[in-house]
């Protein structure tokens, strides 16, 4: 009487795990339905991989272009003027190939007796304007320390990422800030 028992029909769940299991030992292979199953992952790992390496060499390129600046600055024994500082604006957008850069040149001194950091002279360039001259506060944990009236050039550049494939990473302004003190003559003079 026994072997006349009817066995309950599985349930939902019994009968999932059937099909997982069944499925698991499955050894039967199509490489068309492998294939089809992979390979929109390795696409879109590809297209990844390719946005945040570009996105990095875009900053690398954009911190590099504003060292060069710097460092072109600091190696000035004449006065600058607009025209000077225009064609620096043009290269930091043949550097970053970019089609407007944002570039600020400014000398600051540090003065002892008033414990801050002086804007001496600022112009901007490509919608980013000049400091206005006096204190500025904001700037104390950017720039090193100093000996009194001693000055630095302060270059600070913005340069707008957008990305090839919107894959993890959105458009964003890439921003540097930079300073070199000058090399070859005790300061650098703008010439209006």
């Amino acid at each position: 009487m026994d072997d006349m028992t009817p066995t309950p029909a599985p349930g939902p769940v019994a009968a999932i795990s059937a099909q997982l299991r069944r499925f698991k030992n499955e050894t039967r292979a199509s490489v068309a339905v492998e294939t089809a199953m992979i390979l929109p992952i390795l696409f879109w790992a590809f297209m990844a991989s390719y946005g945040f390496f570009d996105a990095y060499r875009q900053r690398s390129v954009a911190e590099k272009a504003a060292f060069t600046i710097a460092d072109m600055l600091s190696r000035e024994t004449l006065n600058i003027n607009n025209i000077y500082l225009n064609n620096t604006h043009e290269l930091l957008g043949f550097l970053t190939r970019t089609n407007n850069p944002q570039l600020r040149v400014s000398v600051v001194r540090w003065d002892e007796s008033d414990d801050t950091y002086k804007v001496i002279w600022s112009e901007g360039r490509g919608g980013r304007g000049g400091l206005a001259e006096g204190p500025i506060a904001d700037w104390d944990d950017r720039l090193p320390n100093m000996p009194d009236t001693d000055r630095l050039i302060v270059v600070e550049t913005g340069v707008h990422f957008k990305p090839v494939f919107k894959i993890g990473i959105d458009e964003h302004d890439m921003e540097s800030f930079v300073f070199s003190r000058p090399r070859f003559a005790p300061q650098l003079k703008w010439e209006s």
